[in-house]
């Protein structure tokens, strides 16, 4: 096993040339790495700039003196976390308290001994390595503090979200199945196609909201390999999905011949257009107009983006849009709080961001995005 010397850095702040030159000839023989300054200026220019891991300071330096250099690297939020052994003058017991008061962590007596500046060090270098772990293991464990607690928000979350959400389908379905169970004898085929017709439609809402809990779950979890996306097909599996939706309210729809190419998840994006192009249906104007469409960007991202012509979206509104478990509550249509956040943690996985643009003006619409990483051969950045 390795000294904790090894590779280590040395800054040797002390004015006698032969006193450092024997020192940093012994200590190089420890695999120490050593810089060395005359004077108190040129010692914190180069903890400043090289960040030793630890200082041997003379206190008695020409100009600025020992005491003023460590005050100053103490003060210095670059530095102030490097230990600091003072070299003193032996009895100068006022010089000891004073670098001890100053924040140095030790001291050692002139003339310097060789074999005790290499106690010292090794000390201090493993007491620094070890608080340096712990302070690692903290944050790591306040990171996961962290992550637990906003794990525990977004489950409350979940649990308000879908309470609130599967409740309605659930009664509709609830009462029309059990008035059919005791009046469906008595009904004509075409009262009873017309209960089961909304015992169905009630029963794709829930399905659509678990569909979609579960997605949530597996963009945070699952591991996937990004690839060249051929946007073309993507949005025909879209058109295809949303054909019954964009039939019955007669939509608009515009789409370029020909995408950039983005890097990204297929199944991922594809679920990120649903949500986008599904909205700017059923928030669109009457009847809706939804035009899709792309841009390159300067900074090698992809801007794809959908349209509407609806009554568009306040900017104090748009603020919440991408708030996990938020809905478009200016209008009171069908739908529930899970799709953007959805949008959100799948767009941000894939390395872009999402965002939306509307001037609140009705008849104006907005303009919902999502950006990518433009494929150029190049590895997926991770």
């Amino acid at each position: 096993m390795k000294s904790v010397l090894h590779n280590s850095t040395v800054l040797i702040v002390a004015d006698n040339n032969s006193q450092q030159n024997l020192l940093s000839d012994y200590l190089i023989g420890f695999g120490l790495n050593l810089l060395v300054a005359n004077t108190g200026e040129r010692g914190l220019i180069l903890a400043q700039n090289r960040q030793p891991d630890i200082i041997l300071l003379d206190t008695d330096l020409p100009g600025l003196d020992g005491f003023e250099t460590c005050r100053q690297l103490k003060g210095n939020e670059v530095t102030r976390r490097i230990p600091i052994i003072f070299m003193t003058a032996l009895g100068s017991t006022v010089d000891r308290i004073r670098g001890l008061t100053l924040g140095a962590v030790d001291y050692i007596t002139k003339p310097i001994q060789s074999e005790e500046v290499v106690a010292r060090l090794k000390t201090h270098l493993t007491i620094q390595k070890l608080q340096n772990e712990l302070e690692e293991r903290n944050n790591s464990l306040h990171e996961e503090i962290n992550r637990r607690e906003e794990l525990i928000g977004e489950l409350d979350s979940f649990a308000h979200t879908v309470a609130h959400d599967l409740k309605n389908p659930i009664g509709v379905t609830m009462n029309h199945a059990q008035f059919l169970c005791k009046y469906g004898s008595r009904l004509s085929p075409d009262e009873f196609q017309k209960y089961a017709n909304v015992i169905v439609q009630n029963g794709q809402k829930m399905s659509n909201i678990i569909d979609e809990l579960l997605l949530m779950a597996s963009v945070r979890t699952e591991k996937i390999a990004p690839k060249p996306l051929n946007m073309t097909e993507i949005i025909e599996e879209t058109q295809a999905r949303l054909a019954h939706l964009i039939e019955e309210n007669q939509v608009d729809f515009i789409v370029p011949t020909s995408w950039p190419i983005a890097w990204g998840h297929a199944p991922w994006v594809e679920e990120v257009w649903m949500n986008y192009c599904s909205n700017a249906i059923k928030y669109g104007g009457r009847p809706p107009k939804v035009e899709l469409g792309a841009s390159v960007q300067l900074d090698d991202s992809i801007k794809f983006w959908v349209r509407d012509n609806g009554v568009g979206i306040t900017t104090e509104a748009q603020k919440e849009l991408f708030v996990p478990f938020t809905r478009l509550n200016q209008i009171e249509m069908d739908g529930h709080g899970l799709g953007l956040s959805i949008v959100q943690r799948i767009i941000e996985k894939l390395g872009g961001r999402v965002e939306v643009e509307s001037d609140g003006v009705p008849g104006h619409g907005s303009t919902f995005s999502f950006y990518l990483p433009l494929y150029d051969a190049t590895p997926f950045p991770t």
